[in-house]
C-alpha cells in the first residue's frame, strides 16, 4: 500500500454545530527499537512493541465549525497554524504545544481536508509523567489521530472497513510521532518493512497476527520511575543525530536481525531468549546515544543499579524477568504474569528504593485506542 491509498476521501456530512469526542490511547514499549528515521517519518529499521494498558493518554477533541465563528466576526483562515488550536494539558493552557499540533495537522491535511473547516480545542491528560522516557508522544498522537478518525467515521456516508480504518489511524499517528503508529492496536504491533513480515509497511503499524505463544499474551510491565523530569535531549534530536552516526548502519542491521530472531522466540515461548534480545536492544539504543556527536546520556546511576539487580535476581531465582529502556532513565520490567507473586515483593523491597519517591507503575499488555 502506498501513501496515495489514504488520499481517497469518503463522502462526509459535516456538522453545522460544534461538539467533541473523547478517546484514550496507550503508550507502548518497544522490544526491538526504532532509532533513526528518514524524511516523512519513515523508520530506518523495523520495530515491534507491546501495547500497554494503564499508561495512556486521554484526549477530548472539541471542534467548532468556522461557519459558527463567522457569525461572531471571525472568518476561516487560509493556513493552519497555532491560532487554529487551543491546547490544554491536565487542565492548563499550553500555547507552546500548539505549534507542534499545527505541524501535525498540516502534515495530515491532505488525508483529512475537512480539518480546515473547524477551530479545535485539545484537552489531554496522561496517567504517567510526561517527557521522562515513557512514550507520551506515542500515546498522545495516537489519541489525537484516533479522535480524528472517530469523527470522520461518524460523519462518513460510507465508513471505512475496520482494517483500513485502523491502518489510516496508524498512518496519521505516525506523522505526529513514529512510535505512535504502534499504539493504535495491540497487544503486539510491528512497524517498518521487514522480510519476515510480508504485510509490513513503513507507512503504518500492523498487529502481529502470526502465532504468538500464550506466555506473551498477558505479559506484565512494571515501570520503575527513576526520574520523572523532562529529558535533557528530546527524541526528535536523538533521531536526527543518527543521520551522521558512525555506527548507524550496523545498528539498523542489528535491529532487523534481532526482530527476525524475536519473531521465532514469540512463537516458541522461549522467555530466556526473549530476555536476551530485549535487553540487547535496550542497551544498543542507549549506546547509540552515548556514541553520537554530540553524545548524551539519559540513564541515571539508579538505572544502572536496577539493571544489575535484575540480572542478579534472574540468575538466582530462574525467573524470566528482564529490563528494557525507552529514551529515558526509567526502567521497564517485563515478565510473564504467572511470576507476579515472586516479582512484586522483590520490586517493593529491593527496587523501589531506586525510584524517585519510591514510585513505580504496574502495567500490562493492552489493546490500543478506545472511544470513551
Amino acid at each position: 500500500m502506498v501513501t496515495e491509498s489514504f488520499l481517497t476521501l469518503p463522502q462526509l456530512e459535516l456538522p453545522s454545530k460544534g461538539g467533541s469526542i473523547t478517546v484514550t490511547a496507550p503508550s507502548n514499549i518497544a522490544l526491538v527499537k526504532y532509532w533513526g528515521k528518514s524524511q516523512g517519518q519513515i523508520p530506518r529499521n523495523a520495530s515491534i512493541s507491546f501495547t500497554l494498558s494503564n499508561c495512556f493518554t486521554k484526549t477530548t477533541l472539541g471542534f467548532t465549525p468556522f461557519s459558527e465563528q463567522s457569525k461572531a466576526g471571525q472568518e476561516m483562515v487560509n493556513d493552519l497554524d497555532d491560532s487554529n488550536f487551543e491546547v490544554f494539558v491536565d487542565g492548563l493552557s499550553k500555547p507552546d504545544f500548539a505549534p507542534k499540533i499545527a505541524t501535525f495537522f498540516n502534515r495530515i491535511e491532505a488525508y483529512l481536508p475537512w480539518i480546515r473547516s473547524f477551530q479545535w480545542r485539545i484537552d489531554t491528560e496522561n496517567t504517567f509523567p510526561h517527557g521522562s522516557g515513557i512514550a507520551s508522544s506515542a500515546s498522545g498522537f495516537a489519541a489525537l489521530a484516533g479522535a480524528l478518525m472517530e469523527l470522520e467515521n461518524s460523519w462518513s456516508l460510507d465508513p471505512l472497513p475496520p482494517e483500513l480504518r485502523a491502518q489510516k489511524t496508524s498512518f496519521l499517528a505516525r506523522l505526529g510521532s513514529g512510535s505512535a503508529s504502534r499504539s493504535v492496536l495491540g497487544p503486539l504491533m510491528y512497524w517498518g518493512t521487514h522480510p519476515a513480515l510480508p504485510a509490513s509497511s513503513d507507512l503504518f503499524a500492523c498487529i502481529l497476527d502470526q502465532e504468538v505463544h500464550a506466555v506473551f499474551i498477558d505479559y506484565k510491565d512494571t515501570i520503575l520511575l527513576v526520574d520523572q523530569g523532562e529529558k535533557e535531549v528530546s527524541s526528535t534530536l536523538g533521531h536526527n543525530l543518527m543521520h551522521d552516526h558512525p555506527f548507524a548502519n550496523q545498528r539498523f542491521d542489528q535491529a532487523q536481525d534481532n526482530l527476525g530472531k524475536l519473531l521465532a522466540v514469540l512463537a516458541c515461548g522461549d522467555t530466556h531468549e526473549f530476555c536476551r534480545i530485549v535487553e540487547t536492544e535496550a542497551l544498543s539504543l542507549h549506546a547509540m546515544m552515548m556514541t553520537s556527536n554530540p553524545s548524551y546520556l539519559l540513564m541515571k546511576p539508579n538505572t544502572l543499579a536496577i539493571i544489575e539487580k535484575v540480572r542478579i535476581f534472574r540468575r538466582a531465582n530462574n525467573v524470566p524477568v528482564c529490563f528494557t529502556l525507552d529514551a529515558g532513565a526509567n526502567v521497564h520490567l517485563l515478565y510473564p504474569a504467572k511470576f507476579t507473586p515472586q516479582v512484586m515483593p522483590w520490586i517493593q523491597n529491593e527496587l523501589s528504593g531506586h525510584c524517585q519517591a519510591g514510585q513505580f507503575i504496574e502495567d500490562q499488555v493492552g489493546q490500543g485506542v478506545k472511544k470513551v
